[in-house]
């Protein structure tokens, strides 16, 4: 129980990565998260944390954490605390019952109250001037604008999370008639692929300077190597500066953008849910909220007595 903090957080680590299969962006957040945690508690307690130390943190010590987490010089938002709690409580679960580390105070810390929120997607015609726009940049090689309209096209093609497009490799492409997509908890799907989204792979890859490997990440950056997330994020982030679009126009929103316009075009929750991934047909029913705003809009814009 004396041993360092960070081997209990590099087991975790590895639990997830090898036994639940998470992805590398999740790891990345996890391991960021915890180690926030653990530099408040080098704080708190007057040194670094030990496993021993783990066992005795109680429940005022983390609300301590994240009310300092709440009133930083870079204040969370209770969403952005509330999933740092359920990283801490995850760690803690596995502590628990990997490596007998047992601690009946964190348990009982809840964390804030969230509104629920809609999906904020964008309209049909804002997300093809979204994909039209990143393929005309004359500032821009060739290959790197085929590129950004290719990825935006399988986001709002597919409904697929950023993680799992930057995820596919170059044995995926050509694209098949449906991908297998591995998304959340290891759970697998069929994503049905329209020639829209084929097309855009191909016109990238017929213009990629590098040559792949079949295990190589499909999506290259500038230099060759992977794409990350993060360029995904300023790509759209430059993009709905251009077109005016507001700041929940993300890489995310496309995938709501997927769900919502197949929605409002006639298909049932079921099916969206398969198409998305989603374990419980609860998280797919917050798209008929959209989907029904949608529906008053136009009726305010078309009624003559609106």
């Amino acid at each position: 129980m004396g041993a360092p903090a960070a081997e209990a957080l590099d087991a975790w680590i590895g639990y997830l990565a090898h036994e639940r299969r998470a992805s590398p962006l999740t790891l990345e957040a996890y391991r960021e998260d915890l180690t926030a945690f653990f530099t408040f508690l080098t704080t708190h307690f007057g040194g670094p944390p030990t496993c021993a130390t783990l066992a005795e943190v109680s429940a005022a010590d983390v609300r301590a954490y994240m009310a300092a987490r709440r009133s930083g010089e870079r204040p969370l938002t209770p969403r952005s605390l509330s999933r740092r709690l359920s990283a801490i409580r995850s760690f803690y679960r596995f502590a628990d019952r990997r490596l007998g580390i047992v601690n009946t105070g964190v348990p009982l810390v809840r964390g804030p109250r969230l509104k629920p929120t809609a999906p904020r997607p964008v309209t049909e015609d804002q997300a093809r001037g979204l994909i039209t726009e990143a393929g005309d940049d004359p500032e821009r090689e060739a290959w790197e604008t085929a590129r950004d309209a290719a990825l935006l096209t399988l986001l709002y093609g597919c409904g697929l999370r950023i993680s799992e497009a930057l995820s596919l490799t170059r044995a995926d492409a050509p694209l098949p008639e449906a991908l297998r997509i591995t998304g959340k908890g290891g759970k697998t799907r069929l994503a049905p692929v329209l020639p829209a989204v084929a097309g855009g792979v191909d016109a990238y890859l017929a213009e990629l300077p590098f040559p792949l490997a079949p295990a190589d990440a499909l999506f290259r950056a500038k230099r060759g190597g992977p794409l990350g997330a993060r360029y995904a994020q300023a790509l759209m982030a430059r993009l709905r500066g251009r077109l005016g679009l507001p700041d929940s126009a993300t890489p995310h929103a496309l995938r709501h953008s997927f769900a919502t316009h197949i929605l409002g075009n006639g298909g049932d929750l079921r099916t969206i849910q398969e198409l998305l991934g989603h374990a419980s047909l609860s998280t797919t029913q917050k798209y008929t909220a959209v989907d029904a705003a949608g529906l008053l809009a136009s009726y305010a814009r078309a009624h003559p007595r609106a």
